[in-house]
């Protein structure tokens, strides 16, 4: 069985295309033999290759997905997600080797699943879970899970684990002592409409232990979530002083602002909460300088069951699979960022944390390749929607860029 349960039978030749390669875009094709990415550029197919015309559309690598909450393949795959980073907030938690196990075996051939195994057990903060077991079972990382370890004890105890391990620890970085049952961030909005809301420096609070902690150790660091303009000026220091801090962000936090909270719709409840302009500005100029280094969509479909609830009641999250690409590339399209960057931010950047041999266009690497059509427009519409459940704050919204084709190990999907 192993790792490629679905065997790329004949190799395969994609030309006419424009690759997105980590010097830039430029024109050519790619070669898949056996699962791996054979030849980059100019290539010769060869005369058992199976061909596909890229039409002059771009060839990217499979986008890796670095902390979902739900695994829904239909919408990973409209996404042109080949791997995504399972977080260990299941039921019941990723907090013991058997369970990670079977999840690291689940999602093939068409999806690699990650497991992100439990910090502590029962994600309660307080006793460490069997990391070592848990990676030797097939854990690509170590998590917090939704909420952050509030005992600095035990964080310090599991980055110093982490260390041992060589296993990035993902961390939830809000302060929950501040946050505690608050839905919204403190401020004019919240106030307004009677939410109750937690002050935003409860993320800079617990992004600065973490990372005063994660220095001690000698620790990865990776901040899932960092959203607030204090936040990550934090991180960006930590950088400059070389430290191993990376951090995260999805797509609500640079596309949307606690406005978006005005109408009640509780597809913007979100963990965290959305924040003021100024913070969203302060997220764009992160990803633009390279302080964000992924963006991933933090997929969390919630039923009408879990949504159509009063804002405070609602479970937080969104079903961000599907527009992960799409709303990325409108930061593209802004000029904050080149393409190169972005597929950096959802496959390049995300692989490396994880240690896992994909997320780039190079010889030897997995062959988990999408083909995307960056200007093909659509409207995201949460009846339409592939995931289990429909509940985005992008409900309406025009976008562009759709992938057309995606191949997982050199075996085309769907």
């Amino acid at each position: 069985m192993g790792e490629r349960a679905m065997k790329q039978q004949r190799p395969l030749t994609i030309t006419n295309g424009r690759l997105a390669l980590p010097s830039g875009i430029v024109a050519g094709g790619i070669r898949l033999v056996d699962g791996l990415i054979e030849a980059v550029g100019e290539v010769e197919a060869g005369p058992d290759d199976e061909r596909v015309d890229a039409k002059g559309q771009l060839i990217a690598p499979g986008l890796v997905d670095l902390g979902v909450f739900a695994i829904d393949k239909p919408a990973f795959h409209f996404g042109g997600i080949t791997r995504a980073a399972l977080m260990p907030d299941q039921s019941p938690p990723l907090d013991y080797p058997a369970r990670v196990g079977h999840i690291a075996k689940s999602g093939k051939p068409d999806l690699w699943v990650h497991p992100l195994a439990a910090a502590t057990r029962g994600l309660e903060g307080r006793e460490l879970a069997e990391i070592a077991l848990m990676k030797q079972g097939g854990a690509r990382g170590i998590a917090t899970g939704r909420r952050w370890i509030a005992d600095s004890g035990v964080m310090l105890k599991l980055l110093q684990y982490a260390a041992m391990l060589d296993l990035v620890v993902v961390s939830h970085a809000e302060d929950g002592g501040l946050t505690g049952e608050a839905v919204a961030t403190a401020g004019e909005m919240a106030t307004r409409l009677g939410l109750p809301g937690a002050p935003a420096e409860a993320e800079a609070l617990a992004v600065a232990r973490d990372i005063a902690l994660a220095e001690l150790a000698g620790a990865r660091l990776h901040l899932r979530q960092v959203t607030t303009r204090a936040g990550l000026d934090l991180v960006r220091a930590a950088k400059a002083r070389g430290l191993q801090v990376t951090a995260g962000v999805t797509p609500a936090h640079f596309m949307l602002s606690d406005l978006a909270t005005a109408d009640f719709r509780t597809f913007a409840r979100l963990s965290p909460p959305l924040r003021c302009e100024a913070d969203r500005q302060a997220v764009i100029a992160a990803i633009g300088d390279g302080t964000i280094d992924v963006v991933a969509s933090g997929h969390d479909p919630r039923g009408p069951e879990e949504k159509r609830l009063p804002f405070a009641d609602a479970a937080e999250g969104m079903a961000g699979a599907e527009t992960l690409l799409a709303m990325v590339l409108t930061v593209v399209r802004d000029g904050v960022i080149d393409m190169v960057r972005a597929f950096d931010l959802m496959a390049a950047a995300p692989a490396r944390l994880l240690g896992v041999s994909a997320g780039a266009l190079e010889q030897g690497l997995e062959a988990d390749i999408a083909l995307i059509d960056p200007e093909k427009p659509w409207i995201v519409d949460s009846r339409m929607m592939e995931a289990s459940a429909g509940n985005t704050p992008f409900d309406g919204q025009g976008v562009q860029g759709r992938v057309t084709g995606l191949w997982k190990g050199g075996v085309a999907i769907g």
